[in-house]
């Protein structure tokens, strides 16, 4: 799984990555990652960071705050970043595979820097295997966020199994579905304010929301039109 973001600004960022897949046994989620490794590489795709187990490194800045991970096998990396894109991996130890999670925290937001997009990519499957991208607004007042759900243009990246039709959805915190698209097109309004903010996916098949939130914990979760499974990728954009 590959979980990209992009820190815009002046300043550095501290950021803290967490890569799961025991824990989320404990939520009822079967055929988890044993054993998550996490990788932190640059926009050149040159390696930062990597973690195996969190206790390895970096545990006293762990130990005892709310992102210490339940079990030891899960990995995390706390990083000082300045402004640019940057790919967090998470795959299983020795080439093992199951259901993972990456997490990404704006751990200072006092600094003149902003997590401004993070995005997702891995295999959609139907039914309970969907993809989710869950992200929080932190802050007073609303925010203008896009969330693009993408398959078929993959493919121009040289991937094979893409997704060939996908769908969209956004809920809120308490799973309320709040909007729901499959093709981006379909709703003149938002589709305005995609290609003005230069987000309009290339593929009239893709999914796409553009709305204001008010701060709050979200989820967008991409699947596949009629069930049909492939290599998606959701982004979610804070856009300013």
């Amino acid at each position: 799984m590959i979980g990209g973001f992009i820190i815009q600004g002046n300043s550095t960022k501290l950021v803290l990555v967490r890569g799961l897949g025991p824990s989320l046994a404990n939520m009822g989620v079967a055929g988890v990652l044993l054993d998550p490794v996490l990788e932190l590489r640059g926009a050149n795709g040159g390696l930062l960071f990597q973690n195996d187990n969190w206790k390895d490194s970096q545990q006293n800045q762990i130990e005892g705050t709310p992102f210490q991970p339940t079990d030891d096998r899960e990995s995390v990396i706390i990083a000082s970043l300045p402004p640019a894109a940057y790919t967090a991996l998470l795959a299983g130890k020795n080439q093992t595979t199951g259901i993972g999670l990456i997490e990404i925290y704006d751990r200072d937001q006092t600094v003149d820097s902003q997590l401004a997009n993070i995005s997702t990519r891995g295999f959609v499957g139907a039914q309970d295997n969907v993809m989710c991208g869950g992200f929080i607004l932190a802050g007073n007042a609303n925010a203008r966020v896009a969330i693009r759900g993408l398959g078929p243009s993959l493919g121009q990246f040289g991937l094979s199994n893409v997704l060939p039709d996908p769908t969209l959805e956004l809920h809120d915190a308490n799973g309320a579905l709040l909007i729901a698209n499959d093709n981006w097109l379909d709703d003149p309004a938002a589709a305005a304010l995609l290609t003005t903010n230069g987000l309009a996916p290339s593929n009239p098949n893709e999914s796409a929301i553009f709305t204001s939130l008010p701060p709050g914990q979200f989820t967008a979760i991409l699947g596949g039109k009629n069930g049909v499974t492939g290599i998606g990728l959701i982004e979610i954009y804070n856009v300013r």
